[in-house]
């Protein structure tokens, strides 16, 4: 999903628009809608229930020991992340649009790169280069004639403060991206003004630059404090109890869905919290100029020592977020050829093509029926539904696991049941003993995606020509067939790519919803890298970043290539 605010229709151009779509529309579309609607918050709506109704209710004993534990380390982790993350992604899109120096152009396409590194290989990568055995610790042994780790001291990779640099590190392109934005929509003017009064740099920046982004910083901020609640394979390698890691503990170890539930329905208020958060930020992020064409940003040219500091400030968070884990896992992708011919390796690469690539055609498939639906009705049940589904965006894969995998147990057995009867074999576990639990998670993770992908493309496309359309004869299918889809090519193919990219990456829900011996690239790189086996896990990680690169790509040409100025 790109991370730049859309443009806005005025209202009274949306509702031209969407009278132009409901002429002749009937009410099918808009049951269709409303389905895809219940079918999209079914989950979350489980979550609620199994909370409330525990077969053995442990809350207060979760209350009373572990729940303070979790709930702190995951504040923290998302505050140090957010502030992190706001420091690395502002300070990088400053100096990228308000100075030039040499080898700006390539780190202003360079920085986007991290969000093409899942997060947990990124801590794979950090622990191995500065662990014990690693090379930095190595070699200062070598250097210093240290024998032991009672010689010296070491930071303790596996701890919350390197969990945040780890996530700041591959989240800040959100901040990045939304404050570069904010920052080339302004006009040249106000700062050439302030340093001319003999403004200094770090004036201009405190006084101007600052408040005039920090909406977008806000809102980025948001998104990288999301991400780090939602996250399992960074706080699970390094040790950190989490609400997230809590889910996996009382339900996997503890045996207890209604705990697990419950401690789910805390995390979904955090995540309420920080996208109203978010929203707030979106809100205000509003600037005027005027009728007059803007004057465009001037960028000040840097030299010597100057020039130096700015490349390496913005190098180093894209050092930290990429180079240096595409190193290590490359390091031992080569060092240990033969993992790219271990069992499972390939099976694993079709499960993850397979999965994906289903449920991205699910994903925006049903999008672009439910939205068409929406803007087909005049109701305003459907028009309510609409932004409620985003919420499985926001929603952790694991909280969706909770919510997917207990009604859907107890449907595969009702079925099974019911097929014994009928013809006297067991069909076994059709959706729970296959991917398709899965796929129905990645649906409804990734589903605002689709949704939102879709309804830019419908808002471009002129009110005239469904209503031309419908004038020789075509019905509402035959509109959407014959109009929008032709017209609409670019973002459906964008949505399904960025979609079937996030479910490759996907890692809780499909720890947690997959069938016994059933391994995605995802699942294959952690658990290599849980039992510290990086040569066997590097051949799978490698492969999920080249997918990752594909996405990337595609927001780079969304998000950089119209706005370059000089």
């Amino acid at each position: 999903m790109s991370v730049t605010d859309s443009p806005r229709r005025s209202p009274r151009r949306r509702r031209i628009h969407d009278h132009a779509l409901r002429h002749g529309g009937g009410p099918a579309w808009s049951l269709a809608a409303v389905a895809i609607a219940a079918l999209v918050l079914m989950p979350v709506g489980a979550v609620f229930w199994l909370a409330l109704n525990p077969v053995e209710n442990i809350w207060p004993h979760l209350l009373s020991t572990v729940m303070p534990r979790y709930t702190i380390n995951t504040v923290v982790l998302a505050a140090g992340t957010g502030a992190l993350a706001a420091a690395m992604g502002t300070g990088a899109a400053w100096l990228v649009s308000m100075y030039d120096f040499r080898s700006r152009r390539a780190l202003e396409w360079l920085l986007l790169l991290p969000l093409a590194v899942p997060a947990y290989i990124g801590a794979y990568a950090l622990a191995d280069f500065l662990d014990y055995s690693g090379p930095v610790q190595t070699a200062l042994r070598g250097w210093f004639g240290w024998s032991s780790a009672r010689d010296y001291w070491f930071p303790n990779i596996r701890s919350i403060e390197a969990a945040i640099l780890v996530l700041a590190s591959a989240l800040y392109p959100y901040v990045y991206l939304l404050t570069r934005a904010a920052l080339h929509e302004q006009s040249g003017s106000a700062y050439e003004v302030a340093r001319a009064l003999g403004t200094g740099p770090w004036a201009v920046f405190l006084r101007l630059g600052l408040p005039l982004a920090r909406p977008a910083i806000v809102a980025g901020s948001a998104i990288a404090m999301m991400e780090a609640v939602a996250d399992y394979g960074v706080v699970s390698y390094f040790g950190v109890q989490t609400l997230n890691t809590g889910i996996f503990t009382t339900w996997l170890e503890r045996r207890n869905a209604g705990g697990a539930a419950q401690i789910a329905c805390v995390i979904l208020l955090v995540v309420v919290i920080l996208a109203l958060w978010e929203r707030f930020g979106r809100r205000n992020a509003r600037y005027h100029q005027s009728a007059r064409q803007p004057r465009p940003i001037v960028r000040q040219r840097l030299h010597g020592m100057p020039a130096l500091l700015a490349a390496l400030a913005c190098a180093l968070p894209f050092g930290l977020g990429f180079v240096l884990p595409v190193a290590v896992i490359l390091n031992y992708a080569l060092a240990y050829p033969q993992g790219w011919v271990t069992p499972g390796l390939a099976q694993a690469a079709w499960h993850t093509v397979s999965l994906g690539g289903v449920a991205a055609v699910l994903t925006v498939g049903l999008a672009l029926i439910m939205v068409y639906g929406v803007r087909l009705s005049g109701r305003a049940m459907p028009r309510l539904l609409l932004p409620v589904t985003t919420v499985g965006y926001a929603a952790p894969g694991a909280v969706l696991a909770v919510g997917i995998l207990i009604p859907l147990a107890a449907l595969d057995h009702r079925i099974a049941d019911g097929w014994l009867v009928l013809t006297g074999t067991d069909p076994g576990l059709i959706l729970t003993g296959s991917g398709a639990a899965i796929v129905f998670a990645y649906l409804v993770r990734f589903f605002a995606i689709g949704q939102g992908a879709i309804d830019g493309a419908f808002t471009r496309v002129p009110p005239s020509l469904p209503m031309a359309a419908r004038s020789l004869g075509r019905d509402n299918a035959g509109v959407l067939r014959d109009v929008f889809l032709p017209l609409m090519r670019g973002s459906v193919g964008s949505a399904l790519l960025l979609v079937f990219v996030d479910c490759c990456k996907e890692l809780p829900a499909t720890l947690l919803l997959r069938p016994f011996n059933y391994e995605t690239l995802a699942t294959r790189v952690h658990e290599k890298a849980s039992l510290e086996d990086l040569g066997n896990a590097a051949p799978a990680a490698l492969l999920v970043m080249g997918v990752g690169l594909l996405a990337v790509a595609l927001l780079a040409r969304a998000n950089l290539g119209p706005r370059r100025r000089t």
